[in-house]
């Protein structure tokens, strides 16, 4: 192991030397850096400590879902591992995890009883990470929802769940927010939505022709129904939490987003516009209404009555509603108005756009490919999307909620081949230096999650990608640190990376 290890350090000294200094000191002094995950992605468990259904359970459990035909019954077991976990994010020098609770951990059936049982265990999770140095960031909806709301009332289709995902809100306010100090209600509903409700990859699997080959739904009005209910949840949670518990507690809560950047195909103006057109029905689909209190003008002039109105009841509760913006930022595409030979699943998630994306421009990639199709290495991208959202919505506080790269699971490879993740290693420290170019720039970015401490249960892709700084033995679970962990315990030491 001696042996292994020095060899390691090595290989990373070698991979420093060729990069351009970047160390901790070129953050603010307060900047966060952790990792992120998610508990349907981590946690396993899925029946025990009377934990109730979630659609990811139901989902995963139907033949042909997923990839590699898993499931997350088991994940990364972080619900009997969390300690040695918290151990490795200790020994990595982090300041902060976030995770998500898991809604039908807490409320089996969605509402009603609260299983005290799952207070109980993240509990016990907060106070280690607390005791360890590491301060807690929780996700209180990353994907799963309680199964029983799904079939009670359709879920995020129908009104009552704005009423009980307040209720769950507060429930979590009440028993962790002594402790936690940042909080987002929502992770990626400008991920989870389109595809649960236009193309019908995930659950609820709703969509409709040519969009899907879904048995129910309508690809052209039920994204906008859920999303509107989406927005409205979040509304009524910051609302409980600022006036019921963040002057006692102290925290803060804001909102995630999934942000890529695009690029025009070609410089024309048509190729212009449609990169404006994207980051509307994207990224500004849901940040428009918590910042500016209404749709973006583009969505609103092409869908018409597709699109719930915002009265100005509602305005006035979604405007502001966000202490910081997070950020998952992956990757960069280039965006056409006119339909390319290469189309990634961004251009059928939003139909109404009318744009067309590629990760190609005649035949070459804009930039290194990854293990995932449509993930593309643009360090550029982070710099281009952190000043973006600075400028259209004047410099608000903006945290990176994630950002990680894909490697496919390669059943061929050895242990050790597995572990010299030089790319990764190169991914972050570039990534990282465009966003050291924001904040010079003015941003106000205060913090930083790789995506991800572990290798995971990556939702439809099952374990075929791997995102890990530890790379995970599906069958014994034993964690083992790649290069890219070493690399981030020497990055966040005090002292530069450049003079090691």
């Amino acid at each position: 192991m001696e042996i292994i290890q020095t060899l390691f350090l090595c290989l990373l000294f070698s991979v420093v030397s060729t990069s351009n200094g970047l160390d901790r000191s070129d953050f603010p002094p307060n900047f966060m850096f952790g990792t992120a995950s998610s508990a349907y992605q981590y946690e396993g468990a899925w029946r025990e400590g009377g934990k109730g259904l979630s659609n990811w359970d139901a989902f995963t459990h139907s033949p042909g879902r997923v990839e590699d035909g898993s499931n997350g019954d088991v994940a990364d077991d972080q619900y009997h591992h969390y300690l040695e976990d918290i151990e490795l994010m200790a020994s990595l020098g982090l300041d902060t995890y976030r995770f998500s609770i898991s809604w039908s951990r807490i409320l089996p059936d969605g509402n009603g009883k609260i299983n005290q049982a799952g207070i109980e265990y993240y509990n016990n999770f907060i106070n280690a990470l607390l005791q360890n140095g590491i301060q807690p960031f929780v996700t209180l909806f990353h994907f799963d929802l309680p199964n029983a709301l799904q079939n009670s009332y359709g879920g995020w289709l129908g009104p009552q769940i704005v009423t009980d995902f307040e209720v769950y809100a507060d429930i979590c306010f009440k028993a962790f927010g002594d402790r936690v100090k940042y909080w987002a209600t929502m992770n990626e509903p400008n991920m989870f939505v389109p595809l649960g409700y236009t193309v019908g990859l995930y659950p609820p699997t709703r969509c409709s022709v040519p969009f899907g080959k879904c048995i129910s739904g309508n690809s052209l009005s039920e994204p906008y129904a859920a999303a509107h209910n989406v927005l409205l949840a979040h509304a009524a949670a910051v609302h409980a939490y600022r006036t019921k518990y963040q002057k006692i507690q102290g925290g803060s809560i804001g909102f995630v987003m999934s942000a890529p950047w695009y690029e025009p195909l070609e410089d024309t103006p048509e190729d212009r516009a449609a990169v404006d057109r994207i980051l509307a029905f994207n990224i500004r689909w849901f940040l428009d209404p918590i910042v500016l209190g209404n749709y973006p003008s583009e969505m609103r002039e092409r869908l018409g009555s597709r699109l719930p109105a915002i009265d100005s009841e509602m305005s006035g509760k979604l405007a502001g509603s966000f202490d910081f913006i997070g950020i998952n930022q992956y990757t960069t595409l280039y965006a056409s108005s006119t339909p390319t030979p290469s189309l990634d699943m961004g251009t059928l998630a939003y139909p109404d756009s009318m744009v067309y994306l590629t990760g190609e421009r005649q035949g070459i990639p804009i930039g290194e490919r990854t293990g995932m199709d449509g993930l593309y290495v643009v360090p550029r991208g982070i710099q281009k999307v952190v000043e973006y959202v600075t400028q259209i919505y004047n410099r608000p506080p903006i945290i990176i909620t994630e950002n990680g790269y894909a490697e496919s699971k390669d059943s061929s490879a050895t242990l050790q081949e597995a572990l010299e993740d030089v790319r990764r290693v190169n991914f972050h420290n570039d990534y990282m230096n465009h966003l050291a170019n924001a904040i010079r720039n003015g941003s106000d970015v205060r913090g930083y999650f790789i995506w991800s401490l572990l290798d995971n249960f990556e939702w439809a892709f099952g374990y075929t990608l791997r995102f890990g700084l530890y790379y995970v033995d599906n069958h014994s679970q034993s964690r083992y640190p790649k290069l890219s962990a070493e690399w981030v315990k020497q990055f966040l030491r005090k002292d530069a990376i450049s003079t090691m």
